[in-house]
């Protein structure tokens, strides 16, 4: 037997399709929240300058060690030759006073290279400090600005679940004035379609957007206003009113 309603039961329908779309539409916003992608790009960017931020300390680090071995070598020449002008003064020996001479000319050269290489790593330090202090701040920068998208987001998120909420609690006072068995047949409908109501208007259904044919729109004629119709292209519910131009 088939399905029949009051056609106030079946307009209905409408109101429920219109608030089952705008929970589709909130779903759909969630999803694609413009906020939760600009904090994405953001927290991306922040990994992205925490991991610069890591290899310019390591790079610092390095420098440092360098910089501590280069000095630790400086010291080592510098005693040495220390501990041969000391010998030089108590020496009696001419074969070892030139053997010393020899040598303390020796450590001269060497400190000098080692106080070259002492001042190239010492640059090289502060250029990494100051890359280092640079990237430091920017990240501190870009933590900032991830709180306030963070905060923008959550934010949207409470407005869109505002509406959401407003939106179920409508979509339940209108089931409980729908008959079980056309609540059932909607939702049936609308699971499998995507849309459980249509609304002719104008002779065409809201649904897909397509004209009814002739002989559709005959059929939808002779049918008995209680009479419960599901639109030939969308089979969603096909919801006659006063606009459907019959």
């Amino acid at each position: 037997m088939a399905l029949t309603a009051a056609p106030e039961d079946q307009a209905l329908l409408l109101e429920l399709q219109e608030t089952d779309t705008r929970l589709q539409q909130l779903r759909n916003r969630v999803a694609k929240l413009p906020e939760e992608a600009a904090l994405a790009a953001l927290v991306a960017e922040q990994g992205e300058l925490s991991r610069e931020l890591a290899e310019r300390s390591g790079a610092l680090e390095d420098a440092r060690l360098e910089l501590g071995r280069v000095e630790s070598d400086v010291a080592v020449v510098e005693a040495r030759a220390a501990r041969d002008r000391e010998r030089l003064q108590t020496s009696s020996s001419v074969k070892d006073v030139e053997a010393l001479e020899q040598e303390l000319a020796a450590l001269a050269g060497r400190q000098s290279d080692l106080e070259d290489i002492e001042l190239a790593v010492m640059e090289q330090v502060e250029e990494r400090e100051a890359a280092v202090a640079a990237t430091t701040a920017a990240l501190a920068e870009l933590e900032q600005r991830v709180l306030v998208a963070q905060e923008a987001r959550d934010a949207a998120l409470a407005a869109l679940e505002e509406e959401r909420i407003a939106a179920t609690a409508a979509r339940a006072g209108l089931t409980v004035r729908i008959p079980a068995e056309l609540l059932a047949l909607y939702e049936k409908q609308r699971e499998r379609y995507g849309i459980g109501a249509s609304h002719l208007r104008g002779g065409v259904s809201s649904a897909s957007g397509v004209a009814l044919t002739a002989t559709d729109l005959e059929r939808v004629r002779s049918a008995a206003p209680e009479d419960v119709l599901l639109c030939p292209d969308s089979n969603a519910i096909l919801v006659r009113t006063a606009e459907s131009g019959l």
